[in-house]
């Protein structure tokens, strides 16, 4: 009734734990482009891992002690991750418990011997993991030759003690019939072959052998009375040729009742608990995982234990063959074959599956073909004076705050007469005027409406706007240190809501002039789009200059005007 229980347990367990796995596909359709189920998904905007297993850069994988290889990884000072938390792994399961021993083994479907056991098993790596297992196992021997070697429990039989080793011809025939009861402990040293796969991420099976040391408590019983505690009668019970083994078992087993009510001999015997005798019991096994989902496996393997006895099926005789009495040559040995259910436990702290069902090529393969941690942030490139321009490239490193500087990070000087802009009182100095003061004024002498073209008096409207410039380096988008100037000039220009800004881009050739045009488009198009300023408070110009790669912008002039949209000079033009 127990087998039949464990069987009735065992399918209802894999029943649910299909439509747990069953319930967690979801049934939605993909929408079209979307990649097939269980391949790795990755967003476009933060590169996040969406697929299957466990994401490497996830901090909360790993214990306080991994947190500085995990930090050395992610700064890229260590090539390899650290190990993630695992889940241990706890089972139930039952099988055919046997005795190779002198007697032949009774077979479950033979009425003869079965086990159950438990178990808890924590990986320690990728390969090796060790297991702590408690089996309890019945195991049943039925001679189906009669014996004529001495036998403790069948004195009754007519056997006279043991003259010199050899053994008297006993009065009746006798059939030995053995039941041995053991608790077995081991811990095994597992060691997994699987799991490391070249083409998939994941296995759906487990192959594993392993070598365990162990202590058996056993005790041997024999049924060698009938219920008036007589000696069985087997004279009538025939070796014939033309039947089987089978038949003989069978009707051996309908003249005996199941009493096992001697002990058997044992003169190694030394007994603990309940009289069973202890043995120090090493075994090696292999088996083979099937994995349900997760959390949900099925095992099967087969466990040879080999304990330092010769008794444990009650005697070190063999079966006789032709009337010779033959005697064991070895010690018995226990094999179980057994069936389990298994399952991983979750934890309060994160944790991934037991690792002998993780490829730990896994985050190789994936980071080779969708790259995250291999891909280097953006550089950050120190600015000491935040002026745009790094310092590696900044001839002038110490420009006061908010002075517009030009692509070397020198500040501007729009009349090229020496004195910076933010020093110049007179900002736009003819050449025939220069050479020019220490204020920036020329020696000429200033017309009547010079304070309204020239100098800081044309700026009465358009105090709070900046001259700039910036630097693509190439490109012809904006980068985030640009996007801040132009938010910067933004600003500028909400305060001073009646100026105009002119935007100029350099370049003077035909491929330069469309680079040139593209890089003012997009300031300008940043501006009307993302900023909210009027596109028509803008001038448009572009191959002014030789330097394509410099874009400088100020605040228009009393009366200047200009186009805000101007069509691309050469639109064919890459």
């Amino acid at each position: 009734m127990l087998i039949k229980k464990l069987l009735f347990s065992a399918v209802v367990a894999v029943i649910a734990s299909q439509s747990v796995s069953a319930q967690e596909t979801p049934a939605a359709t993909p929408a079209a482009g979307t990649p097939a189920p269980g391949t790795p998904q990755w967003s476009s905007r933060d590169m996040t891992y969406k697929g299957k297993g466990y994401d490497v850069l996830d901090s909360t994988y790993y214990s306080k002690k991994q947190q500085k290889q995990f930090k050395k990884y992610m700064d890229h000072q260590e090539a390899f991750p650290p190990k993630p938390r695992n889940q241990y792994e706890v089972g139930l399961g039952f099988g055919l418990y046997n005795v190779s021993g002198d007697i032949p083994s009774l077979m479950l479907w033979q009425k003869g011997g079965a086990g159950i056991h438990a178990h808890v098993r924590k990986a320690w790596g990728y390969v090796f993991s060790t297991r702590l297992q408690y089996i309890y196992g019945v195991a049943k021997n039925l001679d189906v030759q009669p014996t004529e070697s001495y036998d403790a429990p069948y004195t009754n039989n007519g056997y006279t003690p043991l003259q010199y080793g050899t053994p008297a011809k006993p009065v009746n025939k006798v059939y030995r019939s053995t039941r041995m009861e053991s608790s077995q402990l081991n811990l095994d040293l597992i060691f997994n072959v699987a799991n490391i796969s070249f083409h998939q991420a994941r296995n759906q099976m487990s192959f594993y052998g392993y070598f365990g040391l162990g202590g058996l408590g056993y005790k041997t019983r024999v049924n060698a009375l009938d219920a008036n505690y007589a000696a069985y009668d087997f004279n009538a019970i025939v070796p014939d040729p033309k039947k089987s083994n089978s038949d003989i078992r069978k009707a051996l087993q309908g003249k005996m009742d199941k009493s096992y009510e001697s002990a058997a001999d044992n003169i190694n015997a030394s007994t603990i608990l309940d009289k069973k005798t202890l043995d120090f019991a090493p075994s090696i096994g292999a088996g083979v995982q099937f994995k349900l989902n997760k959390q949900w496996n099925i095992s099967v393997e087969d466990r040879y234990t080999m304990p330092g006895d010769d008794y444990l099926d009650g005697t070190k005789f063999g079966t006789p063959i032709n009337g010779n009495v033959m005697v064991s040559q070895g010690k018995d040995g226990i094999n179980y074959f057994s069936v389990g259910l298994n399952y991983n436990i979750k934890g309060q702290k994160k944790s991934v599956e037991p690792l002998y069902w993780m490829n730990p090529l896994d985050h190789a393969y994936n980071e080779l073909s969708y790259p995250r941690h291999m891909l280097l942030p953006n550089p950050v490139l120190p600015d000491e004076d935040a002026d745009g321009v790094t310092d590696q490239f900044d001839k002038c490193p110490k420009t006061p705050a908010g002075v517009s500087v030009d692509g070397h990070g020198c500040p501007m000087d729009t009349d090229g007469d020496g004195v910076p802009d933010y020093k110049d009182k007179q900002l736009i100095t003819p050449t025939e005027c220069q050479p020019v003061d220490a204020d920036g004024v020329g020696h000429c002498q200033c017309p009547a409406d010079c304070m309204d073209k020239m100098g800081s008096t044309r700026h009465t409207e358009c105090t709070h706007i900046v001259n700039g410039s910036l630097n693509f380096a190439g490109k012809s988008t904006l980068n985030k240190t640009m996007e801040a100037q132009l938010s910067t000039l933004a600003g500028q220009m909400r305060l001073d809501a009646n100026c105009k800004v002119v935007i100029i881009g350099g370049g003077g050739d035909k491929k330069k002039e469309q680079r040139s045009w593209e890089r003012v488009n997009a300031c300008i198009e940043h501006m009307t789009d993302k900023e909210g300023i009027l596109r028509e408070r803008f001038i448009f110009q572009y191959g002014k200059g030789d330097d394509e790669n410099t874009v400088t912008f100020r605040s228009a002039e009393g009366d200047e005007t200009g186009p805000s949209v101007v069509a691309p000079p050469h639109p064919n033009l890459k």
